[in-house]
């Protein structure tokens, strides 16, 4: 690749919209070509970087995706379920990698992806980090090494802001604990705990969701048996590390053929 690929960020005038587009412009690996955001925003028409409080980027903030993403070689989609949807198919018109940091989606709305995935590169995670998605690996095969004599919880925490839970990441999380376990995570997750709820059940995956102050992310994945616990813990302490992690995501995609991929695969782990 002789060209550095152009990025366009979705969602631009929020807190991780705002993350990416500082991480892409300091790139000497890819360059900022677009910053969307929903229609009739403020922002529209200014340059992003002056949008943002600092110097111009040379970047018109436009509520029009689909000229945004026709310019782009990637798209870096960190908003909502429905938003993302839209954007799919808009960036495999463009056959522009689409990166999707997009949580609280649902099975029905993850499989209406699958269309723009014959025409484009999509890759979705719940977290796009490094040490969570190693944190993920991990999870599976200490699963796969416990019986059901050891409960397993996903406890996680996040900014009060946050509208969805559990998070996209504890929900990896408990994925790859019921895949290590060889069970199906909707069959055995237990995801509400209010008043007079009986005695755990056996074999079950409990989550736990904190939302306080300005929490980045924290996940624990707690391995309970009489006599003995066994905790693997991740925590984030700047949004950056998402941001970095997109933008390799972006760059990974390029020369990849039209389908769906995660981090996993990114990483190669």
């Amino acid at each position: 690749m002789t060209m550095k690929p152009g990025i366009v960020v979705t969602g631009a005038s929020g807190r991780m919209g705002q993350m990416l587009i500082r991480t892409v412009a300091a790139s000497d690996k890819a360059h900022l070509v677009g910053a969307v955001v929903r229609r009739g925003h403020s922002w529209v028409g200014r340059d992003v970087g002056e949008a943002m409080g600092g110097a111009p980027l040379g970047v018109t903030v436009t509520d029009q995706p689909l000229e945004a993403f026709a310019r782009a070689q990637a798209v870096i989609d960190f908003t909502t379920p429905e938003t993302t949807l839209e954007f799919a198919a808009l960036a495999a018109q463009a056959r522009a990698v689409h990166v999707i940091g997009t949580t609280g989606m649902t099975d029905e709305q993850i499989a209406k992806l699958e269309p723009a995935a014959r025409h484009a590169v999509i890759i979705r995670a719940g977290n796009m980090s490094l040490g969570v998605n190693l944190l993920v690996q991990l999870t599976k095969r200490v699963a796969a090494a416990l019986d059901e004599d050891f409960d397993i919880e996903v406890i996680e925490a996040h900014h009060r802001n946050k509208v969805d839970a559990p998070s996209g990441t504890a929900l990896m999380l408990g994925e790859a604990a019921a895949e290590g376990r060889g069970v199906k995570l909707a069959e055995v997750a237990d995801r509400g705990r209010d008043g007079i709820t009986g005695a755990r059940e056996r074999g079950h995956i409990g989550f736990s969701a904190i939302r306080g102050g300005d929490i980045v992310g924290e996940h624990d994945v707690l391995f309970a048996a009489d006599g003995e616990r066994i905790i693997l813990r991740h925590v984030a302490t700047d949004r950056a590390i998402f941001a970095r992690g997109a933008l390799k995501a972006a760059l990974w995609g390029q020369d990849k053929d039209p389908g769906e991929y995660d981090m996993v695969d990114v990483l190669g782990l």
